[in-house]
């Protein structure tokens, strides 16, 4: 057999029940193996134990067509070479549609054809029991053996001496072996039904696609997507070392669900989420310590929310989807469509078996063959007294033909059915409509028990006062909806989305979801809707800025949009819905956090009056989210408007007019508005001391925000003594582990770094980034920035080799977390691009600064800074190519650009000077180039003092352009000179100091200072 490309075993890849061969053996032994698909991994295994024993197998597959006679069609399949081995288990006998009287006669008729040592029943499993016909058959009874004893069983039956052959490691595994890890996976469906060549393309796009990173499932709801990827897993599971399936609903549900198996493959990480999921994506990339992984994505709808973390390596990654957009994130699609009719009428027997063939057929046709439908019309037919012909009528009465047609909504056959189904719950156990209704107020999918149970039962309606507080009355709703497969019901720790929370939770499908809600009345809806708004605010935390609260939010945030919160006058509802908006901006779910708050801000002006302080408060964290979401000339509008009117209506004493201020500001610094922003912080922070006091959070908010207008304003110094009393107050009020005081110790890091003092930086900066990881996990925003800051560090400080390496993880991280148009991702990149261009590699430094203007250019106002830094970065790639004259026409405009825009003595500028300087000679304008260094060195002396890095790489240029004037005695002066500043400010050996003793001209990189 051949091997395949992963090494998990042979793929058996002919779905048709065509022979395939091996060479002949010496010996000239042939058997021919027979199994049904559902048991293709015991055939795999036999026949390669069987082949390392010089063995021909030939494989036939038991696929008989629909209308085939079994006394005819069982004879042709064991007509191969040699003996015939019958693999069998009930799988076998439920392919077609014949009765225990056929299977006899089929049975008894090879039995006497071919006699004992001709064909034998290899019985693989107990449970089901075969039927007892095939004692007819020599059986050899490997079931529940071990694999050594169950190819001894088969040997001896052939006569085969020598034992249980060895076998490397990418043999076919033994299918009754069990993965090391195993993990969410549905039970299996005994009633599945074909499928068999849809099964045959999963397998073998697993194996032989190493262009794609998933496989993915794909089609309309109810089509049967969830149990193909799980009849997939128990047919080949066996092959895998690690089985583990994540429900994928949402990004948080997925996050967890797969950070949940860090303990399984026994990393050692910490407690929060986010170390363990970047645990479990490295060591699958790495296959270590298994290289044979499969990874279930089920319901993953949504592939914009979690592509990015979806794990690369030698194992599969399988995905069911409603959505084809998963084409466009480098996987491969496979849709699923509805049954054949064939594969119809032989499930509706197998569910229904009081009906008969044409029944089944003629219900198959009504419900055009649509899985899910099948499956619950069926079961339900089935205890049932209507006809196929009356129930048919029911779907059909009084509405158009078209009732029947599946489309990608609803078919309105589907909500009649359930009509049926409800009417009968209802008049069962009433309660259990009762809480399917409840539950149409949450999301879809995994619904936690406790957000209903917590719930205080005072003020409840009397009905749902008694569901939720009397625990028979619960487990029998309970019960009822599970007999009828309307629900499924879990232990919440074991729900695919692995969540902290403890208990059980309700499964509701989404079609089932959308059905109940659509067809309830509109007294029920208001009185539901009002329960659940009031469950989702108990369960509010509180406190959104803690990150011990952010799983109990994750928990919440979905479930919003179905309670219909936005509508509610209640004041905790509200409360629940800013808080939410909060935790969304903080973790840096913002384009989620737009929706929810855009809709909120409708719908409050509406509801509560423009002036409301409500929608003076859900503005401002709108505003906020849609800022980080880099959509600033919209945010300044917004930020304006509310301010100014808020002055006029209340003055500048007002709490929500310091706000929006205060964001106002935010915007303003944004887009590059520095003056503007200055003047205002330089009359926020003491408006906001002399109402609140020095240590009050919300002052030492507005002083951050002085600080990094400074800083951005160039005025280092003064950003340091800013930054650093801000980090002190927030180390006293807030404690050294909040993130506000996280936060402060990466800028006053930054400060250190742009001053010079790269030593300072670094070591205050490895400490932050410590506390980061353990407080908001590697992949929190802020953590990537204080990673970046120490990368830059590190760079600075001479450690190159370790800044490229924690630049690259700091890009990626921001790639997957915030995307490749978020300003901080942009900075990374503008970092990873200058070292690229250090490194030599001018290729990827051209390309990823070209990438990096043209993303500034689409988001930022014309002449920000940002983008003419990035495209004057630009110019020192273009000089290292050899592309002098385009280099200086670059630089020079860029040069003139950022004068304009921030002044001659900003950094900016003076770095762009140092490197037009550097342009010039390298065009031999040496007069330009000295005219421009001399200027150069005069004003950043000035700005940022003679020994801060700026300004001596400066003198150092300013040295060789003197010396390329002839100007040797004061070149050499000034070039001394700085050379021992150096050495004094950095070090000898740093290698600044090493490359200006070489006479290396410096170049400075120009980094946008994003926040």
């Amino acid at each position: 057999m051949e091997q395949v490309r992963y090494g998990f075993g042979d793929p058996l890849s002919s779905p048709a029940p065509e022979s395939r061969s091996a060479p002949e053996s010496e010996s000239g032994r042939a058997v021919t193996v027979c199994y049904a698909g559902p048991d293709r991994a015991w055939a795999a295994w036999i026949g390669d134990r069987l082949q390392r024993h010089g063995t021909t197998v030939t494989f036939r597959r038991w696929d008989p067509e629909p209308s085939a006679a079994l006394d005819e069609a069982l004879p042709d399949l064991v007509q191969g070479p040699g003996a015939a081995l019958l693999v069998l288990s009930g799988w076998f006998f439920r392919l077609g549609s014949y009765r225990n009287e056929h299977w006899e006669t089929a049975l008894r008729a090879i039995a006497r054809s071919a006699g004992p040592s001709r064909v034998a029943a290899v019985s693989v499993v107990r449970i089901p029991p075969l039927p007892a016909v095939v004692g007819v058959l020599e059986n050899i009874d490997v079931a529940d053996r071990s694999a050594e004893e169950a190819e001894q069983r088969i040997l001896d039956w052939l006569g085969i001496g020598g034992g249980p052959a060895s076998a490397p490691a990418d043999a076919p595994r033994f299918p009754a072996s069990t993965p090391r890890v195993w993990q969410g996976v549905p039970r299996r469906n005994v009633r599945f039904t074909g499928r068999d060549r849809l099964l045959d393309d999963i397998d073998q796009r697993l194996r032989e696609d190493t262009e794609h990173t998933a496989l993915v499932l794909h089609g309309m709801s109810g089509v049967g997507k969830t149990q193909l990827a799980a009849e997939y897993v128990h047919r080949f599971g066996s092959e895998y070392d690690v089985v583990w399936w994540v429900g994928a609903e949402n990004r948080v549900s997925y996050r967890r669900g797969l950070a949940g198996l860090a303990p399984e493959l026994g990393l050692q990480t910490g407690r929060e989420y986010g170390e363990r999921l970047r645990a479990v994506r490295d060591s699958l990339r790495r296959g270590d310590p298994y290289a044979r992984w499969l990874l279930v994505l089920d319901g993953a709808d949504e592939p914009d929310q979690i592509w990015d973390l979806v794990p690369t390596g030698p194992g599969h990654v399988l995905i069911t989807s409603r959505n084809p957009e998963w084409g466009e994130h480098n996987s491969k699609l496979l849709e699923v469509r509805v049954y054949d009719r064939d594969e119809s009428v032989a499930f509706i027997r197998r569910r229904a078996p009081r009906l008969n063939e044409a029944e089944a057929d003629q219900l198959a046709e009504a419900l055009e063959d649509l899985p899910l439908l099948l499956d619950q019309t069926a079961g339900w037919l089935n205890d049932s007294d209507l006809s196929v012909e009356e129930y048919i009528s029911l779907l059909d009465g009084g509405i158009d033909q078209d009732v029947v047609k599946v489309s990608a909504d609803f078919p309105l056959a589907f909500r009649t059915a359930w009509s049926v189904l409800l009417d009968r719950l209802h008049e069962t156990v009433p309660e259990s409509v009762d809480l399917l209704r409840l539950c149409t107020f949450f999301a879809p999918g995994f619904i936690p028990v406790r957000l209903l149970k917590e719930v205080p039962s005072d003020g409840l309606p009397d009905h749902l006062a008694a569901l939720l507080d009397d625990p028979l009355l619960w487990n029998r709703a309970i019960g009822l909806l599970r007999q009828y497969s309307v629900v499924r019901w879990d232990p919440y720790e074991n729900a695919p989305d692995r969540t902290a929370s403890s208990g059980e939770a309700v499964y509701l499908h989404r079609m089932v979801h959308q059905i109940v809600r659509q067809g309830m009345p509109e007294a029920d809806r208001r009185e539901f809707v009002e329960v659940v708004r009031r469950a989702l605010a108990e369960a509010d935390p509180g406190r959104p800025t803690d990150t011990q609260c952010w799983d109990a939010y994750a928990e919440i945030v979905p479930h919003l949009r179905y309670a219909d919160v936005l509508r509610s006058e209640d004041r905790d509802v509200q409360e629940l819905v800013l808080n939410c908006l909060r935790y969304l901006w903080f973790v840096g779910e913002y384009g989620e956090g737009v929706n929810l708050g855009e809709r909120a801000l409708r719908t409050w002006r509406h509801l509560l009056g423009e002036s409301h302080a409500r929608v003076w408060e859900v503005t401002y964290h709108y505003a906020n989210l849609l800022r980080s979401a880099g959509r600033f000339e919209e945010t300044e509008e917004i930020d304006r408007a509310a301010t100014e009117r808020l002055r006029e209506q209340r003055g500048e004493r007002d709490l929500d007019y310091l706000r929006m201020a205060g964001g106002l500001g935010a915007d303003l610094r944004s887009l590059a508005r520095y003056d503007e922003a200055l003047e205002l912080d330089e009359r926020l922070y003491p408006a906001y001391r002399d109402l609140f006091g020095e240590q009050d959070s919300r002052t030492l908010n507005a002083l951050n925000n002085f600080g990094f207008t400074l800083r951005l304003l160039g005025r280092y110094e003064e950003a340091l003594g800013i930054d650093l009393k801000t980090l002190e107050a927030r180390r006293r009020v807030l404690k050294g582990r909040h993130p506000w005081t996280l936060f402060s110790e990466v800028s006053y890091a930054v400060d250190l770094r742009l001053l010079g003092r790269y030593a300072e930086a670094e070591s205050v900066q490895a400490a932050n980034v410590r506390e980061y990881r353990v407080v908001m996990g590697p992949d929190h925003q802020d953590t990537l920035r204080a990673q970046h800051n120490l990368a830059l560090c590190r760079l600075r400080g001479g450690d190159r080799a370790a800044a490229g390496e924690l630049l690259g993880q700091v890009l990626a991280g921001y790639e997957r977390k915030l995307g490749d148009t978020h300003m901080l991702t942009l900075a990374a990149a503008v970092s990873r691009s200058c070292f690229a261009r250090e490194q030599g590699d001018l290729d990827e430094a051209g390309e990823a600064g070209e990438s990096v203007v043209a993303r500034y250019e689409t988001l930022l106002p014309a002449g920000h800074p940002f983008t003419i830094g990035a495209r004057a970065n630009q110019a020192l790639v273009l000089s290292r190519t050899g592309e002098e004259a385009r280099a200086y026409a670059v630089i020079e405009r860029a040069l003139v650009g950022m004068r304009d825009t921030v002044g001659p003595n900003h950094p900016y500028t003076l770095g762009l000077a140092v490197n037009a300087a550097a342009v010039r000679g390298q065009l031999h304008d040496d007069g330009g180039a000295a005219e421009l260094s001399a200027d150069t060195v005069a004003r950043a002396a000035r700005t940022l003092g003679r020994t801060h890095p700026l300004t001596l790489a400066a003198r150092v240029g300013q040295a060789a352009d003197l010396r390329r004037l002839r100007q040797g005695e004061r070149a050499a002066k000034v070039e001394q000179e700085a050379v021992a500043d150096l050495a004094a400010t950095l070090g000898a050996q740093h290698p600044q100091t090493v490359a200006a003793r070489a006479r290396t001209r410096p170049l400075w990189d120009f980094e946008p200072q994003a926040s």
